[in-house]
């Protein structure tokens, strides 16, 4: 049965994957299973092993720290918005895709697309552009 450790891990495994616009049955096929134990690991349907994870984690090339990153202990009170992003967030297609589009510009429109849209945001200062 599927815990909150397990679906974190998945969560954190499909994020990466798609980041790198994989498929399950790519990623399967580089480590050497079938793309529906990807699936069942991406839902947290079946608990990664440690030697799993590691593979899964060189595949991705990752530390295997990443697939943790964001998972707090069970005895840890739950932390105040410190302006991280929330995990769906994260996990939608939309956000992976417009990370993949934007790192494919070269530093000089990376730059001017992060200013415009910091400057759509009035909570948001705009970068010295200056220091860099």
């Amino acid at each position: 049965m599927a815990d909150d450790t397990d679906r974190h891990i998945g969560g954190r495994l499909r994020r990466r994957r798609r980041l790198l616009g994989l498929t399950q049955q790519q990623l399967g096929d580089s480590i050497g299973i079938r793309f529906q134990q990807i699936q069942k690991y991406e839902c947290g349907a079946n608990r990664v092993s440690a030697s799993r994870l590691f593979e899964l984690a060189e595949a991705l090339d990752v530390p295997v720290q990443y697939f943790y990153e964001g998972l707090q202990r069970r005895s840890e009170p739950a932390l105040p918005d410190d302006g991280q992003l929330p995990a769906e967030l994260m996990s939608q297609r939309e956000t992976t895709e417009l990370l993949r589009a934007y790192y494919r510009l070269k530093e000089r429109p990376r730059r001017r697309l992060l200013e415009l849209a910091l400057s759509l945001d009035p909570g948001e200062q705009a970068l010295d552009t200056d220091a860099a």
